[in-house]
């Protein structure tokens, strides 16, 4: 089986990378933007043709959540068009692909978490965009699986724990929204997951991912302050309203994992055990 990891230097290729283990079975490839342009429908072609790749992971995507609002051609070639280049061309080869996307993909105004079936509205270009990647990866593949995740951080990369320790050694205060509500997903976490979906075999549909467990912004930093021990940073918290931003934040954006936790018989841990685990990793490097 080969298996093609796009968008490989984020955080989620950089822990798929870190965790796949290759065999006799199972061929790895790895590609950002300087070796396969995912915009440019005859080169995906090209290269998914003469790999003969059987899985596409797409970790690639504009995540510029505010920058996205003035970039709407950048932002849909890379969150809408080119996912359905890498379906179409897996397809020929009846082959599947997982298509990760966003919370965003929701207004953020439930106040129960979100299943699969739950009816979409985003706010945002970036929202708008990574919502109609989905759909043109489960119209374009046959085989095709949509993982929506949220919060994501990771030892990779910039996120907002890397900031929050960042900031946390160089600031006597901070302040950190407390009203808007969700889940932080480990990337490691995800990773597995996804791993694990190939391993078990591909059940196409939509599903969440995130870790268990609810917090908001603030309580999130607190938890990295904490666990780091950050004492001589005291956390203050802001209204969403003090903090605008050129694109709106879902105030509400839990996910529902029961799914995908049945289907593949996965346990889930809560974001505090995951936390704990990316800040060792992270001290350790």
């Amino acid at each position: 089986m080969n298996i093609l990891v796009t968008g490989c230097r984020g955080q989620l290729g950089s822990e798929l990378q870190a965790l796949a283990q290759p065999s006799d079975f199972c061929r790895f490839l790895y590609t950002d933007v300087a070796e396969l342009d995912i915009t440019d429908p005859v080169a995906v072609n090209k290269f998914v043709s003469q790999e003969q790749v059987d899985v596409i992971i797409n970790c690639a995507a504009y995540t510029a959540v505010d920058k996205a609002e003035s970039e709407l051609g950048l932002c849909e070639r890379l969150n809408s068009i080119a996912p359905q280049y890498l379906a179409e061309a897996v397809e020929k080869r009846g082959g599947s692909i997982i298509q990760v996307s966003t919370d965003y993909v929701f207004d953020g105004t439930a106040c129960s978490p979100y299943t699969e079936d739950a009816s979409t509205s985003p706010r945002t270009v970036y929202g708008r965009t990574k919502l109609q990647g989905e759909l043109n990866v489960l119209k374009a593949c046959k085989k095709a699986v949509v993982i929506r995740t949220a919060w994501l951080y990771s030892s990779y990369g910039k996120n907002f724990v890397k900031t929050m320790l960042k900031l946390g050694g160089e600031r006597k205060e901070l302040g950190v929204v407390f009203d808007q509500i969700g889940t932080p997903t480990y990337a490691r976490d995800l990773a597995r997951t996804i791993l694990q979906v190939i391993a078990k075999g591909v059940k196409p549909g939509i599903y969440h991912f995130s870790n268990e467990g609810v917090c908001s912004w603030y309580d999130f930093a607190h938890a990295i302050f904490t666990y780091a021990g950050l004492d001589d940073c005291q956390l203050r918290p802001l209204h969403t309203a003090d903090y605008p931003t050129p694109a709106q934040r879902p105030h509400f954006s839990v996910l529902d994992k029961t799914k995908i936790k049945q289907a593949y018989g996965i346990r889930i841990p809560h974001w505090t055990e995951s936390l704990q685990e990316c800040l060792k990793l992270i001290k350790e490097a």
